[in-house]
């Protein structure tokens, strides 16, 4: 699409009222990450629960495929000023994980810590983890993720086009790519990019970008 037929679009979102302040739309998918892209043995590869959980869990990439997965088309954020509409994802829901009993979450579990290759952490609150817009994803636009954008596994954060301003909605970096715990915590752990500066809820709307003036 030519750069006129872009902004053409990026008004139409912007009447919409689902392009947030600071932000604008793009039709590509960039590639942001810090380190190099991780190479899996898939039959090696694990996924584990641990922290404020009645019982650790562990499954294989085999294990982790029979767990129930949904669809979600989500509009997405980057920290970076681009803004990608109605992508669609599918992954496991935590909630469905919790309504099976395949997840005993113990009362103290206030956050979840999002552990990634490279030892790379990032950190959400339950409640919003537990949000219909948080998935742990193995495929974008019914594919598998391509190994730029997370392969296997990782987190998906973003807004639902019909509630595009939902308050609560999170910059991108908040999913983690190359995900391979979850670590259910009574206290908040910020991660890799907090702990360089970047703001600890990083809410969208009201652009929470950075803790303070760099």
């Amino acid at each position: 699409m030519n750069l006129f037929g872009r902004r053409e679009q990026e008004q139409e979102i912007k009447k919409m009222g689902r392009l947030p302040p600071g932000q604008a739309l793009t039709n590509k998918f960039p590639v942001l990450h810090y380190g190099s892209v991780p190479n899996y043995d898939l039959t090696r590869w694990d996924f584990q629960i641990f922290g404020e959980v009645e019982e650790p869990r562990r499954f294989s990439w085999e294990e982790f495929n029979k767990l129930p997965m949904r669809k979600v088309k989500m509009d997405i954020h980057c920290v970076t000023r681009w803004s990608k509409f109605d992508t669609e994802w599918e992954g496991v829901w935590l909630p469905d994980l919790i309504e099976q009993g395949i997840v005993k979450l113990k009362p103290g579990a206030e956050y979840v810590i999002e552990h990634c290759e490279h030892g790379f952490t990032t950190n959400l609150n339950i409640e919003h983890f537990k949000k219909p817009t948080t998935l742990l994803a193995v495929k974008y636009n019914s594919q598998p993720l391509e190994a730029d954008h997370g392969f296997p596994l990782r987190v998906v954060v973003g807004a639902l086009p019909e509630h595009a301003q939902d308050p609560d909605t999170r910059y991108f970096w908040k999913g983690g790519k190359w995900l391979r715990a979850l670590e259910f915590s009574r206290v908040d752990k910020p991660g890799f990019w907090e702990q360089a500066g970047y703001h600890n809820i990083a809410r969208v709307w009201p652009e929470e970008r950075f803790e303070g003036q760099w």
